[in-house]
């Protein structure tokens, strides 16, 4: 197996965290590789300015994608590399109590939060009212994504290189605390994203855990949309697999037994005649065990 085709099967067969780290890489690479022929032919590359979050709202509202764009987008290697990292350790922990589908709900929420409070913050505090900033990459995601399993499982110990083990919540605060201090240094609009998105990924749990998904509804729109691209199969093939375990074996029975069930209600309210000739064939093999 080549290694596009394994990284396809990868990307397929993985899991929602594979597949965001996944994108996140392509993107990474493939602005790269357009941006060698840009530099090849002389021409000004604005592809980044185009997909990253303006301050002004004038600008934002000409570039409406670029909420959802900047959360893939990296400019450097070793801005990339750190991003991966968080999002693969704390992805991991979230994926240990929760599904797929909420990681992916959490990622894109607290990625569209990071940048609403962005935008506004640059709106609002005089200290930044005159200045104009891009914002990009995958951090207010992953500080959702932190502060939710945070939020969620407070006392998992977990391991620090070269510092030792500490429990989530220390670590926490300790990166939230980075983040406010981080406000007033070269880069304020990350550090602010940081912090909207740390807001979601609270928000978030503290409504799961009263009985609220408020990522369903973003999921059910993604399947939806995923429909439309995938391409529709007019052939069914069906394979009759046999039990891999007890469990299986028992749960293949039941079903089957449900099956002719159904066919004995059917004859006693409509009569044998009223079955189509699946179920009467399935009825024919029944009775000759």
């Amino acid at each position: 197996m080549d290694i596009v085709t394994e990284i396809k099967e990868t990307f397929k067969n993985g899991s929602v965290l594979t597949r965001l780290i996944y994108i996140n890489i392509a993107v990474f690479l493939l602005l790269k590789i357009v941006g060698v022929f840009f530099y090849l032919a002389g021409q000004p590359y604005f592809l980044v300015d185009w997909l990253s979050v303006p301050s002004n709202i004038d600008a934002l509202i000409l570039k409406p994608w670029t909420p959802i764009t900047y959360m893939f987008l990296h400019a450097g290697f070793i801005h990339l590399l750190f991003n991966i990292l968080g999002l693969y350790w704390f992805g991991k922990l979230f994926m240990y109590h929760l599904e797929g589908d909420k990681l992916l709900s959490v990622y894109v929420l607290g990625g569209l939060a990071g940048a609403a409070l962005y935008v506004a913050a640059y709106n609002i505090f005089p200290g930044l009212k005159n200045s104009y900033g891009l914002l990009l990459g995958a951090s207010a995601s992953i500080f959702a994504i932190l502060v939710a399993i945070s939020f969620y499982d407070p006392d998992r110990e977990i391991m620090v290189p070269l510092i030792g083990t500490f429990k989530l919540k220390y670590v926490t605060t300790f990166y939230l605390l980075l983040s406010v201090l981080g406000i007033s240094s070269t880069n304020p609009g990350g550090n602010i994203a940081h912090l909207g998105g740390a807001v979601w990924g609270w928000f978030y749990i503290f409504q799961l855990q009263k009985g609220k998904d408020l990522g369903a509804g973003l999921i059910n729109f993604i399947n939806k949309l995923a429909k439309l691209f995938k391409p529709k199969s007019h052939l069914t093939v069906t394979h009759k697999q046999p039990p891999r375990d007890d469990y299986d074996y028992n749960r293949q029975k039941n079903m089957q037994q449900d099956e002719i069930n159904h066919i004995l209600d059917k004859i006693a309210k409509s009569g044998y005649e009223s079955l189509s000739k699946k179920e009467k064939e399935l009825l024919f093999k029944q009775g000759r065990k």
